[in-house]
């Protein structure tokens, strides 16, 4: 495997809007395209299943 030592950024259509995609060795961040903020989970929040609280608490302080 190819370790992930670098940030590695991708767009992706969800109907009709664009998104930014940024995968990095702490985790990902989901943005609007030409926004700076987003939806953010680290590694560890995904690996132990806290990935959905993480997201509500973000979406909440909002």
């Amino acid at each position: 495997m190819t370790p992930l030592d670098k940030p590695l950024r991708r767009e992706v259509q969800v109907g009709d809007k664009a998104y930014t995609v940024v995968i990095d060795p702490d985790g990902l961040k989901f943005t609007e395209k030409g926004k700076r903020k987003g939806v953010e989970l680290s590694w560890r929040d995904l690996a132990s299943g806290d990935a959905a609280l993480a997201a509500a608490l973000q979406a909440s302080l909002r």
